[in-house]
This record gives structure tokens, sequence and C-alpha cells, in this order.
């Protein structure tokens, strides 16, 4: 960790081959990145928020059904969160890449909190109209626009490049251990004391991570270096981002998975439904056991010493693999059960690509460039789900699951045969001591080229 400034938040670009065997010596402690103060303070201001966050997303549905009796003025709700984001979210890259973050942060959080608390106010005193929440929820998204990638580059501005997939693993286990409490409470409030009441703790959550800001050292930040207000920068970020395979295929990859494979509110619902025919309770089940996959996956990523390329592609095409497992599985808990491999899976795909692009990325450019990787996994589901949907329902949930996996898993085995060729690789097939091996090794034609990964 920094004890003043000046020290750079990333390294100059790694030139790790793909080739190196895994660093064992580099593997540090699940909680390592905890031991330093800055991140300490967010990390704790985090657990309070998420909780609070994924209050609002339950209350807010549960809201706007009560006002309407429409599932499509929910639906509505959740496009009008997600707008800004694809919109907006590349010029928001540009903004957070010129401002200071931990500013930025206190005003985002801030303006959240303002809603949350704007909601609850209506909500308690009996005013609110649906026109109120999808209000709330674009403001939301707006502030989002901003506050994704700024607290997505300022992990690496609190703890450094030798704990940085350390760190952005366990806000991985955060958020999802979030998913395991706040939906919960948000139903003990709601069937308690009314919905507005979870909007007030959402609202007053966000005095913790305020608070957390607040108490940092900015000494022991490590600098980074602000990009100047030019013209242009918009196209510049993609210009690089086009520039780099490392970061862009590895995008790509997260767009396929995101948009195909991670609709799980359109698969494990009609599962639940069409398939096992066992309600609501189910599909509370099937959410729950893949939280408990999510934190193991980060978890088990937070031990991880790098983030390499190759086991992101490897777990995505595990990912979709298990998805067409589980879309063949003909009992309903063998079906649950296989939530949790997903779970686990589907976040190491998301921590390795997030951690990777993260640190192969130039430090003027990280706000751009992780805003576009934000718009691409967060804005695929949007997109991909009434594809999925229509699948779903014109084939049945088996059909669109399988579907859905299928496509990342063949993006995945693409994708890294892309990568491995860029790096001066081969596929090679043989037998190791009496058992099938497969790997990739130089080519001899040529020397391997060097491929920024992850440190």
């Amino acid at each position: 960790m920094s004890t003043g400034p000046g020290a750079h938040s990333a390294p100059g670009p790694d030139t790790t081959d793909l080739t190196a065997p895994p660093d064992r010596t580099r593997k540090s402690s699940m909680f390592s990145s905890l031991k330093i103060r800055n991140y300490r303070l967010f990390f704790m201001g985090q657990v309070v928020s998420n909780i609070g966050t994924w209050m609002q997303r339950i209350a807010q549905d549960w809201l706007v059904l009560s006002l309407t009796g429409s599932a499509t003025a929910v639906g509505v709700t959740t496009a009008l969160q997600f707008l800004p984001m694809l919109l907006f979210g590349l010029y928001g890259g540009v903004l957070v890449d010129r401002l200071p973050k931990r500013p930025a942060l206190l005003v985002t959080q801030t303006s959240m909190a303002v809603t949350g608390l704007a909601l609850a106010l209506l909500t308690i005193t009996g005013h609110v109209q649906v026109w109120h929440v999808y209000v709330a929820a674009f403001a939301v998204g707006l502030a989002t626009v901003i506050d994704n990638p700024a607290r997505q580059s300022f992990v690496s501005e609190m703890v450094g490049p030798g704990q940085l997939q350390n760190a952005v693993s366990l806000n991985s286990a955060n958020f999802q251990s979030a998913r395991l409490v706040g939906p919960a409470v948000a139903g003990l409030l709601i069937t308690g004391v009314g919905t507005g009441w979870a909007f007030l703790f959402n609202g007053l959550s966000f005095v913790a991570p305020i608070a957390g800001l607040l108490l940092m050292r900015a000494r022991e930040l490590h600098a980074v270096e602000r990009a100047p207000k030019t013209k242009g920068q918009l196209r510049e970020g993609l210009h690089y981002v086009a520039g780099r395979p490392d970061l862009l295929w590895p995008i790509i990859l997260v767009g396929f998975v995101g948009t195909f494979a991670f609709n799980f509110p359109v698969y494990l619902s009609a599962f639940a439904d069409d398939v096992f025919h066992a309600g609501a309770g189910s599909y509370s089940l099937f959410n729950t056991l893949m939280a408990v996959g999510s934190v193991t996956g980060a978890l088990i990523a937070a031990r991880r010493g790098r983030a390499r390329l190759r086991v992101l592609s490897t777990a995505a095409a595990l990912f979709g693999a298990l998805e067409i497992v589980a879309a063949l599985t003909p009992s309903l808990w063998l079906f649950a059960l296989l939530m949790i491999p997903l779970g686990i899976f589907g976040m190491t795909v998301n921590v390795t690509a997030n951690t990777n692009i993260q640190m192969s990325t130039d430090p003027a450019m990280r706000g751009r460039v992780m805003s576009l990787y934000m718009m691409v996994f967060l804005g695929g589901s949007p997109v991909g789900a009434p594809i999925v949907g229509w699948i779903t329902d014109t084939y049945g949930a088996r059909v669109g699951l399988a579907t859905g996996g299928a496509i990342a898993a063949l993006a995945a085995v693409v994708i890294g045969l892309v990568l491995a060729r860029v790096g001066g690789l081969r596929l090679t097939v043989g037998w190791h001591h009496g058992h099938p091996r497969v790997r990739f090794v130089p080519r001899e034609d040529r020397a391997p080229e060097r491929v920024t990964v992850a440190a």
C-alpha cells in the first residue's frame, strides 16, 4: 500500500506469456485486501449499502405491482433503471477518467440516498404514484452511469495492483451476500410495516459508504494520472479497446455470456412454473442457491493470485456447459443443486474478466474501458431477455436454457482459440499418465507474441 502520493495505481503493461505455469507463490489470503485501511472502510460501507440496494429492488417491484397490477409496468421500471447506462455509459466513463474518483462517488452516493429518501417519504405518506417510481428508477440509473465505473476503477486506487483481484473478488462476495439478506429483510418490512420503510432503510444505508469515503486517508491512495479534458476522448477509448485484443475479446465474451446465459429471471421462473410446477417457493430456492454459489466463487477467486485469460475462457465454457446439463435435468432437486456450481462459474467469469481488464488498462483509460465493460455486461441482459424469453415461450424452458448455455460455451471456445492464436499458441490433445490432456503450447513456426494479462 502506498504511504503517500506518487504511487501509481497500476504497473506498466505486464507481458506475461499465456504459456507460463500458474504462479503459486502469488496467492494471497482470502481477506488480505481488508488489511488496507481505506479499502476496509469502503468494504464495510458497501456491506450496509448493498443490503439496502437489494431491499430497494424488491420493494420497488412490489410497489409498482401493487399500484398498477401490471407485470409490464414492473418491466418498464427495470428498463428505465438500465436505460441511462445503455445511452450514456460510455460518456460516463469519459467523465470518470477526468474526475477524482472519491469526490465523484460522494456525489453519486448522496444523490442515490436522496432518491431513496424521497421515495420513502412519498410512500409512507400515501402520496406515491407510479410515475414517481419511474422517475426515481431513472434517476438512480443516471447516477449509476458515473457511480459504476468510478467504483470499479477506484478499487485499484485503494489497494494497488498487488491486491486488486482479491479486492474485486471480495466486492463481488459482498454484493452476493447482500443478495441473501436484503430480499429477506425487505419482505419482513413490506409485510410488517409497509413498502416505504424498505425505501427508508435504503436511503439511510448510504450513510455508511459516504462516511467511509470521508474517513479515508487521501495520502494512502495510489495516485493516478487523470485524463485532460479534450475532444474525441470517447472515440479514443473505443480505439484503445479495439487495438487491444486482450481487452476486446474478454469484453466480447462477457457480452455473449451476459446477453444470453445470465438471464436467470427468465429461465428460473419458467423452470419453477412451467417445468416443475412448484411455484414461487422453488424460484426463491433457485435464486438463493445460486447466490450461495456466487459467494463461494467470489471467495475462491479472492485466493487466486492471477486473473488469467485461460481461466476466463475455461470458466465461461464450463458455465455454458452446466446450463445445458441443467436444461436436461429431470429432477427439481438436482436442478436446484446445479445452481451452486452455476453460481461459482458465473462469478468466476465476472471476477476474472473484471480484474483482467482493470489490470491490463492504462490508469488514464480505466474509466472509459470499465464503463464499456459494465455497459456490455449490464446492458446485455435487457437486450437478450426478449430474445431468450421468446425462445422459452415458443419452444419451452429447457430449450431456452440450453440455447443460452450453448451460445455461451461456443463463444468461450471460439474466443479462447482467438486469444491463444494472438498469443502464439496452438491447441494439442494427447495422453499424460494414462489420462487425456488438452493444453496450449507455443507454435513452432514462430515465437509466441506476448499478450498483456493481469499480474
